[in-house]
């Protein structure tokens, strides 16, 4: 299909007009609104917005969905699939999806989720930069994307180049980093997993890589945990490293204690919340797809949220089911789940997923010919070209989709059940496994009108532990899936609903209610007619505050007769929380080891996986992390994720107050400029120069910092592996002082290149010594990056010079620290923290970086 067949829309809306109508839409919840209209509505390159509600959007999916269910029999109609979709009340195509389908002014895939390959050659530098712009060119098309590194051969392993040894995994982890944060998503940041098997000799180098403040800050990252390495954890045992890993015949190998990397792996992840865990025998043993290895489905790591582990080049579109719209009569004694609606609507479901997928190959035809209408050389396109060759090969083969669900922690409180108990578990399970059942049946009906995926063999899947659990559930099932195939390779996933459930007014994914209330503040402008002031900050600025009720916990408080107009205080908001059915049902509250288990039951139903994260307390130790960790491989899960409140900045945190440290003090440093600084090197551009800044530390804080440019013939020239080094203050034979950088090049011999100032141009320089002066004095970060900002230059270069220089100090603003006097583009809020060097919205969720 070409891009200009698509029927153009002409009625146009200020961004006013639209934004009034979907808070109309939305019934006065001007977060929703505002989300929809910035991620969802259809715009154009210059801003022209032609939807001003979901109804429009839902009409544009409906087409589309419509248009492709003519091709096969029993086609449902537009509005069959309106009704549906509309209010976000069944069925919700998600993220990419809901921006793409039926969009004629941008070229992107409708895919969430993608993996790249690792084939054999890929451990050459030509193969890594090749993943790189394989990286790159998806991210710009709005796909998350995720690779493994246990392909790459370790650290100080031989190779056969001037190096002579190899930099192992790190330097390329914070390479595939950086080129993350390069890839600008319409606001969004680019979203990258990066994961490395436990038996790969750098693993622990991987593990300690994100702790250090600054180094890869673009990438989630996870281990591949195989069972024999648990076993081993278990019986304090030793364990033996591969590289290549799991070979019979390894180049090189180490014994370690299996004890003493896992303590890491549960100390980083206390800490920072990273790494994640991927069990990955249990990902391989139960996965569908890899029945088909042998013919490229080998899953290889997985999207970067953890729950669609993927084989190099698949993809895979998302779409939520609204769980809490299955429930009848909610909040009442006569509540009751709609099992037989359910089963009806989950069937559509999987049909209209596997009409996106008819969609989403369109769209790459777009992209082919975009890249094939592209003034450059064929060799200069020739990797993104393949690129997409390949993936459009594994989504026409394999049909893979992922159809999920969202607001189970509303769903078991319309119900009366707790969230975490052994009925709220047991009700669960039953859910996703009648969500397996119809969805695999519709997989199979499908199959039979549309035909089976390219390559079905019953023989292949027989053993597979999840397929085996269908046919003990369902017989006749198994049977006609043995005669007619399926449709689809793999079809169900659980992933995080952040921006979906802020749409459905409902709590997120598979996930408990984060607080059925809490509270929000709202500057008071002097002009503000009848407008409360609560308290006054620091520098004056007046604030109401007020409470904010969870949708569908506003919903309890109707049904059962609660004022909704009333200002309660906070003991009267305690005692309705203690009456309702999210009580002792939120994220902080439900059982650690409950959540677990629950995962790893829901897990059996779920044939690819589950995004979840275990809420802890602050004060929660190391000690139960790892038990966490170890009763997640028992009970099932794939992977796992743990978050210690307060371990890690950018997201919700709880109602309590919190004394706020005082961002204002001043660093203090020695007064005397040590001779030796270590530093750290990052790399911006100025236009289109490429240039290099070197920051010069004390205990980790910015001391100092020198700029130059990075591949002129009198600019500086280092090596892109080379991060960092130590920045020396020496003397000149005129007694002047100048300051020399030195780093270790692969071999271990120091290089040093002098006179970092005779490499400016003269202008950068006094700039640079300006901001180097206030860094000295210990000014916080985040003023000398406002100050910085604030400086009125004169010239387009440096201006974009200052840019490139606001960037590399981002970097070191501590995470968490209060943004003062912007708004959030997204939904207007002032409630903006620095997270990883972005200005991240605790609100929303939304983060930009640059």
């Amino acid at each position: 299909m070409k891009v200009d067949t698509l029927l153009t829309p002409t009625t146009t809306y200020t961004q006013e007009e639209a934004f009034d109508a979907a808070l109309q839409y939305f019934k006065g919840d001007d977060l929703a609104a505002r989300v929809w209209l910035n991620k969802y509505a259809l715009k154009d390159s210059q801003g022209n917005i032609y939807e001003n509600t979901p109804n429009a959007m839902h009409t544009r999916i409906a087409k589309e969905i419509a248009r492709v269910e003519s091709k096969y029999e029993n086609s449902m109609s537009e509005q069959e699939v309106f009704d549906l979709i509309k209010n976000f009340k069944y069925i919700v195509p998600q993220g990419s999806p809901m921006a793409g389908i039926g969009n004629p002014f941008q070229i992107a895939s409708l895919s969430n989720c993608f993996v790249i390959g690792n084939s054999g050659d890929s451990d050459s530098y030509g193969g890594i930069m090749k993943i790189d712009q394989e990286q790159v060119q998806l991210m710009k098309r709005r796909g998350g994307v995720g690779h493994d590194l246990s392909h790459i051969r370790p650290k100080s392993s031989p190779v056969k180049n001037s190096a002579l040894t190899s930099t192992g995994i790190v330097p390329f982890m914070e390479r595939y980093s950086n080129s993350t944060r390069e890839v600008a998503q319409d606001g969004r940041r680019g979203a990258l997993m990066l994961s490395v098997s436990i038996n790969h000799p750098d693993a622990e180098d991987f593990i300690d890589a994100k702790l250090e403040q600054g180094k890869v800050t673009g990438a989630n990252v996870s281990v591949r945990i195989d069972d024999d390495f648990m076993k081993a954890v278990k019986a304090d045992a030793q364990y033996t490293q591969k590289y290549p890993i799991f070979s019979e015949n390894p180049k090189f190998s180490k014994t370690i204690e299996a004890n003493g990397i896992w303590k890491k792996i549960v100390h980083n992840a206390w800490k920072s919340a990273e790494p994640g865990i991927l069990f990955w025998d249990t990902i391989i043993n139960e996965s569908v797809p890899d029945c088909y290895a042998d013919l490229g489905y080998k899953t290889v790591s997985t999207n970067p949220c953890g729950e669609i582990p993927l084989c190099p080049y698949d993809s895979c579109r998302l779409l939520a089911i609204n769980l809490f719209s299955y429930v009848d009569q909610p909040f009442t004694k006569d509540a009751k789940f709609n099992f037989e609606l359910f089963k009806e609507h989950v069937g559509y479901a999987q049909r209209i997923m596997d009409d996106i997928i008819d969609l989403e190959l369109e769209k790459i035809d777009v992209i082919l010919q975009k890249i094939d209408e592209d003034p450059e050389g064929d060799e200069v396109k020739a990797t993104e070209r393949n690129l997409w060759v390949n993936i459009r090969t594994k989504a026409k083969e394999g049909r893979r989709t992922g159809v999920g669900i969202t607001a189970e922690g509303d769903m078991l409180a319309a119900l009366g059940i707790q969230y975490g108990s052994k009925q709220g578990n047991e009700f669960s399970v039953e859910v996703h496994k009648t969500l397996a059942l119809a969805a695999y049946r519709s997989s199979v009906d499908l199959a039979k009108e549309r035909g089976a995926f390219a390559f079905f063999d019953s023989d292949r899947e027989k053993n597979n532990p999840f397929i085996q659990r269908l046919k003990e559930a369902d017989s006749k099932l198994y049977y006609d899936m043995t005669e007619y195939g399926r449709r689809n390779i793999a079809l169900l996933t659980i992933a995080p609903t952040g921006t979906t459930s802020l749409m459905t007014q409902t709590s997120s994914g598979i996930e408990p209610v984060f607080m059925p209330v809490y509270k929000r503040r709202r500057k008071v402008n002097p002009n503000d007619k009848d407008a409360r002031v609560d308290f006054v900050d620091e520098v004056g600025d007046s604030w109401e505050e007020y409470v904010v009720f969870h949708h569908r916990f506003k919903q309890w408080m109707e049904v059962n007769g609660f004022d909704l107009t009333k200002n309660y205080g906070q003991k009267e908001l305690d005692q309705l929380i203690k009456k309702s059915p999210y009580y002792k049902a939120t994220s902080n509250d439900v059982n650690w080891m409950s959540k677990v288990s629950m995962q790893g039951a829901v897990q059996k139903w779920v044939d690819h996986s589950i995004s979840v994260t275990i809420n802890l307390p602050n004060d929660a130790t190391e000690e139960l992390v790892g038990r966490l960790y170890m009763e997640a491989w028992e009970a099932g899960c794939k992977g796992v994720t743990v978050y210690r409140d307060g371990s890690r900045s950018g997201v919700l945190i709880s109602n309590e107050e919190k004394k706020e440290e005082d961002t204002d003090t001043l660093t203090t440093f020695p007064t005397k400029r040590p001779q030796v600084l270590k530093a750290d090197v990052v790399r911006f551009q100025n236009n289109k120069e490429k240039w290099i800044a070197f920051i010069g530390l004390i205990d980790g804080k910015p001391y100092e910092i020198f700029t130059g440019l990075a591949d002129d013939e009198d600019g500086i020239l280092i090596p892109r592996w080379a991060n960092e080094g130590v920045i020396i203050k020496n003397r000149n034979e005129d007694g002047s002082s100048r300051y020399d950088f030195q780093y270790q090049n692969i071999r271990g011999y120091k290089t040093t290149i002098e006179g970092l100032s005779h490499k400016f141009d003269p202008e950068y320089w006094n700039y640079a010594k300006l901001i180097s002066s206030t860094l000295r004095h210990g000014m916080p970060i985040d003023k000398i990056v406002d100050l910085i900002n604030s400086l009125q230059l004169d010239t387009e270069s440096i201006n974009t010079w200052k840019n490139g220089v606001v960037r590399a100090l981002k970097r070191y603003v501590e995470d968490g620290t209060q943004v003062k006097g912007q708004a959030c583009s997204n939904c207007n809020s002032e409630n903006l923290i620095y997270q990883e060097g972005c200005l991240t919205c605790k609100d929303c969720g939304s983060s930009k970086c640059g």
